[in-house]
């Protein structure tokens, strides 16, 4: 029996695999850093994971055609913020297009630039160390330099299209 060299293609509309993925319930994160010329970039984003404690790894990703994908993809830092409930209407603000994000954000700056949300869950101030082209997004894997954590805090999250501020734990 010989091993097929290449996936066999869906048996599923892009919807319905949307659907299935909005069942993982994940938390909320905004991605951010300083582009090149001191703009702040800034978007919120769920695919985030730990990849490895030693050296301290994590990932997301980004879709190819995000317009922050050029200051993400060639800066040194960025920092990704996981948001606590209460920062909901932060991840609606950078989850808009065509708006100012930063207008009143508090923040204070973290290595390479990158913005540090005040109140956030947790940050993790990261290395740009690697990426991966894969279908139409980008996996960026951090090297964490530096991370902080509220350990009271009660985290935002996210499943089957909608954020989530109250749930049972």
């Amino acid at each position: 029996m010989t091993t097929p060299r290449r996936a066999q293609p869906p048996t599923f509309s892009t919807d319905e695999f949307r659907d299935a993925l909005g069942m993982f319930a994940t938390g909320v994160t905004i991605v951010t850093a300083c582009a090149a010329d001191g703009t702040l970039v800034g978007l919120t984003a769920n695919s985030f994971n730990s990849v490895s404690l030693a050296p301290p790894l994590v990932l997301w990703s980004l879709a190819r055609a995000a317009g922050s994908m050029p200051a993400l993809s060639t800066g040194s830092h960025y920092a990704i913020n996981i948001l606590a409930a209460n920062q909901k209407p932060l991840a609606e603000r950078f989850a808009t297009k065509n708006i100012d994000r930063w207008a009143d954000v508090e923040f204070t700056r973290g290595i390479g630039g990158a913005p540090v949300l005040v109140g956030a869950a947790a940050s993790f101030e990261c290395f740009n160390r690697s990426r991966y082209d894969e279908g139409d997004h980008v996996i960026f894997v951090g090297e964490v330099e530096r991370c902080t954590h509220n350990a009271g805090a009660s985290p935002l999250l996210f499943h089957g299209g909608r954020f989530y501020t109250e749930h049972p734990l």
